[in-house]
């Protein structure tokens, strides 16, 4: 084994069920589908400054230690969110470096926020798509479509739908969105996007509208974005959903995903994520 795989192999955030290589390649590949348009490098640390509601487009990503002493990168990137009218917040990872800097954030009163799970599936192979109940249909969305479907259903403010729509048009990796749309009125019932890197696939933006959950079509959606995906080279899948938004979390169970590792943010004090 290599030292740089026995490292991630010994990490104590990353299931063990899995190759650690995979899960590397997971949070490279998340990192490269959320890159907004407003972000700059920081002596290692990742500092994102994008208007979305997206935290991953919009906070700092310690992505290597660096060599600067922690507390003078903490005063330079606030300094950065701040310009942007943005509060400070961390991204917290088991790849984060240096290592304790969730125990020192900690230490200095910022608080931890949005635990979140990253889910894989290291094979599509249990991917089977079905067709949608004959009122409804599939449709492929443009970039500002896809941005103003999932606004209108999350309620999100104008800015941070444009916000979405420009991060989607300059991402460097391509994404696909598909609406569910009732047949009787055009309406948008669900949404969600795949963004595919290589044989690397992930699921974002995932949304039903409250109203009609529980019927189904989360499953059938992300199904038919992973079979897509599949069909133009995918084999193995990601996606980021809360820890505690167990319906989902089942629904992705049963398309093949588990727990590959987890995330949260930490938050100046004061500032309000």
């Amino acid at each position: 084994m290599s030292a740089g795989l026995a490292v991630l192999a010994g990490n104590a955030g990353l299931n063990p069920a899995f190759d650690p290589w995979l899960l590397q390649r997971i949070e490279d590949a998340g990192l490269n589908a959320s890159a907004p348009p407003h972000q700059l490098w920081l002596d290692g640390w990742l500092v994102r400054f994008s208007p979305g509601k997206a935290k991953r487009a919009r906070c700092v990503n310690a992505v290597a230690a660096g060599v600067r002493p922690v507390a003078d990168k903490l005063r330079e990137a606030q300094a950065v969110l701040a310009a942007a009218r943005l509060p400070m917040v961390l991204r917290i990872t088991p790849f984060t470096q240096p290592s304790n800097l969730d125990a020192e954030l900690a230490a200095r009163g910022y608080g931890a926020i949005d635990d979140t799970r990253v889910m894989a599936a290291p094979s599509l192979d249990r991917v089977a798509p079905q067709a949608l109940p004959k009122d409804l249909a599939f449709e492929t969305l443009g970039h500002s479509a896809m941005a103003q479907a999932v606004g209108t259903l999350r309620g999100s403010a104008l800015a941070q739908r444009q916000a979405h729509a420009e991060r989607l048009a300059h991402s460097p990796v391509p994404f696909r969105a598909l609406a569910i749309r009732r047949a009787a009125d055009g309406a948008t019932v669900a949404c969600g996007q795949s963004a595919r890197e290589a044989d690397l696939v992930g699921l974002y933006d995932v949304f039903v509208d409250p109203s009609l959950r529980g019927r189904g079509l989360a499953r059938l959606l992300c199904a038919r974005l992973l079979a897509d995906a599949r069909e133009a080279g995918a084999t193995s899948a990601y996606l980021q959903v809360e820890s505690d938004n167990t319906a989902a979390r089942a629904v992705y169970a049963r398309l093949g995903f588990a727990d590959g590792y987890g995330y949260h943010y930490r938050v100046r004090p004061g500032d309000a994520a």
